[in-house]
C-alpha cells in the first residue's frame, strides 16, 4: 500500500533535519499536493503549482485510457494539426476581442495582471507560427502532390499492364489510360 504524500518542509527548529510529516496541501484547498499550509502551501505560488500537478496527474491518466495508434501518414497529420491549431488560434482570437477594453484587470496590491485569454491568445498564435513554419520549411504541400502523382502514376501503369495483358492496345489503350486521367484529375480535386 502507498503512503499518503507528506509535505516534507524543512522544519523551522535549528540544527533540525526533520521535515513536517502532515499530508501535503493539509489546509489547502489542493489536498495531496505541495506543502501543507503552515509551509506555504497556501501561497499564490505553490496555488498554481499545485493546480499544474493536478492538470498534469489529469493528463496522464486520460493518455494512458486512449487507444493511441501510431500515425501512418506524418505529412497529412502534421496538415491536420496545422488545421487545429490555426482553429485553435482563431478560437482564441474570438475570446481576446470580446474582452473590448478589459485585456488587463487589478491584482492584488494594484497590480495589473494580462487577462487569461491573452496569455492563451499569444500562446496559440506562438504554435501556429511553429507549426506552420515546419509546414512550409518541410514543403508538406510539394511532398504530398508528389505522392498523390507517384500513386496515380502507379495505378496508370497497373491499368496499362492489366490491358496489355487481355491484349487491348492502340486507340483503345489510349482511349482507357485518357478516361482514367480524367477520373483521377477529378477525384484528386
Amino acid at each position: 500500500m502507498s503512503e499518503k504524500p507528506k509535505c516534507g518542509a524543512k522544519t523551522r527548529q535549528e540544527d533540525s533535519k526533520e521535515f513536517c510529516t502532515l499530508a501535503a496541501g493539509w489546509g489547502t484547498p489542493h489536498p495531496g499536493i505541495g506543502h501543507c499550509r503552515l509551509h506555504g502551501g497556501n501561497t499564490g505560488g505553490q496555488k498554481i503549482k499545485a493546480a499544474k500537478i493536478k492538470a498534469d496527474r489529469e493528463v496522464q491518466v486520460v493518455l494512458a485510457e486512449l487507444d493511441v495508434t501510431p500515425v501512418d501518414d506524418p505529412l497529412t497529420a502534421l496538415s491536420q494539426l496545422a488545421g487545429q491549431v490555426v482553429a485553435w488560434q482563431k478560437a482564441t482570437a474570438a475570446l481576446v476581442n470580446r474582452l473590448g477594453d478589459e485585456i488587463r484587470y487589478e491584482g492584488h496590491a494594484g497590480a495589473e495582471q494580462l487577462r487569461a485569454e491573452v496569455q492563451m491568445y499569444e500562446r496559440a498564435m506562438d504554435r501556429a507560427n511553429t507549426v506552420l513554419s515546419t509546414i512550409a520549411r518541410l514543403d508538406i504541400d510539394g511532398r504530398l502532390a508528389r505522392i498523390e502523382e507517384s500513386k496515380a502514376k502507379l495505378l496508370m501503369d497497373a491499368v496499362q499492364a492489366g490491358l496489355a495483358a487481355i491484349g487491348i492496345t492502340g486507340d483503345q489503350a489510349v482511349k482507357v489510360k485518357q478516361v482514367m486521367a480524367r477520373k483521377l484529375r477529378a477525384v484528386s480535386g
